[in-house]
This record gives C-alpha cells, structure tokens and sequence, in this order.
C-alpha cells in the first residue's frame, strides 16, 4: 500500500449480517482503495453470493470459526492482530 492509498484510504468494519438494513449501507459507501473488515454476524456474508462483497474484503477467523465458516476461500481470512494492523493503515476506519 502506498502512501497516498494509506492517505486516503477507510477500513470499514461491519458486524451486521447480510440481512440488516446497515449491511447495504456500509457496501455502498465504499471506495476505491477501501477495507472492508467482516467481523461478528457480517462474516455470514462469504456463504452469500448475491452479497457483492467487494474483491478488497477480509473476514475475522474467531468470527468464522465461531460459526463454522473457518476455511471459507471466497475473503482473505484474518486474526484479531492483523485487524490491528489495518487499522494502523488507514487513515479512517468506521464501524458499521
């Protein structure tokens, strides 16, 4: 990532499932260069595929595993530390 992406960049954290209202208003606020980070109930998003996760989007592997999803292929999968990470990344990071 460079500087400028860095910059100007948003980790948008969502722990709505796919069903809640906020889940589409969280997928419609992204940019370009945007995270989207699944945590919680959002993680049930990677069994959907009419849930247009965009190709810049990872999945927490507690959450995952917690409701058997661990090992899913379709998001990069996660630890606590690394979400962390992205948050130092990033210049904004907003929960959904």
């Amino acid at each position: 990532m460079t500087q400028e992406q860095t910059i100007q960049a948003t980790l948008h954290i969502l722990n709505k499932s796919p069903s809640h209202p906020r889940f589409a208003t969280c997928l419609a606020a992204l940019h370009e260069g945007d995270t989207l980070a699944l945590a919680e109930n959002a993680v049930l998003a990677v069994t959907d595929s009419t849930a247009g996760l965009p190709r810049n989007c990872v999945a927490l592997d507690a959450d995952l595993e917690a409701r058997g999803l661990a090992g899913n292929p379709n998001v990069q999968i996660i630890s606590y530390g690394d979400l962390v990470r992205l948050t130092a990344e990033h210049s904004r990071t907003v929960s959904w």
